[in-house]
């Protein structure tokens, strides 16, 4: 599916997405990656798949150094939960956290970054 926002060129919004890769600023991008407005960390989460299988702390809490309120997972075709040890660092951080499925989650990251708000998108592919 294709996604357009009219918005600042300098800012990171998701054109588009597949089943295994993401649109960024019309720029395909394979695998799990970390996004803000600003920056693509491209590699997050190596080990991690959609059904959140790999996926550790160290992982979420690499999202609170972003500077980011809100942090949106997306987590495949369907929305899954990761075990509630894992969120600590997020709630830690006081960093408001959702995991949706990657349609949703796009949608949401666009709607939020639209508004200039301090969002991060973290997204998880099946390995």
């Amino acid at each position: 599916m294709k996604l357009y926002l009219d918005n600042n060129a300098n800012t990171n919004v998701v054109t588009g997405y597949g089943d295994d890769h993401v649109m960024i600023s019309k720029v395909r991008h394979d695998g799990n990656l970390l996004l803000t407005a600003k920056d693509i960390f491209t590699g997050w989460a190596p080990e991690a798949t959609a059904d959140l299988s790999g996926l550790r702390a160290e992982d979420l809490a690499a999202a609170t150094t972003l500077g980011a309120e809100i942090l949106i997972v997306g987590t495949g075709k369907r929305q899954r939960f990761p075990q509630p040890a894992l969120l600590r660092p997020l709630i830690e951080a006081r960093i408001g956290f959702e995991f949706m499925d990657l349609a949703a989650a796009c949608r949401t990251y666009n709607i939020l970054v639209g508004e200039s708000r301090a969002v991060a998108l973290a997204l998880l592919y099946e390995a």
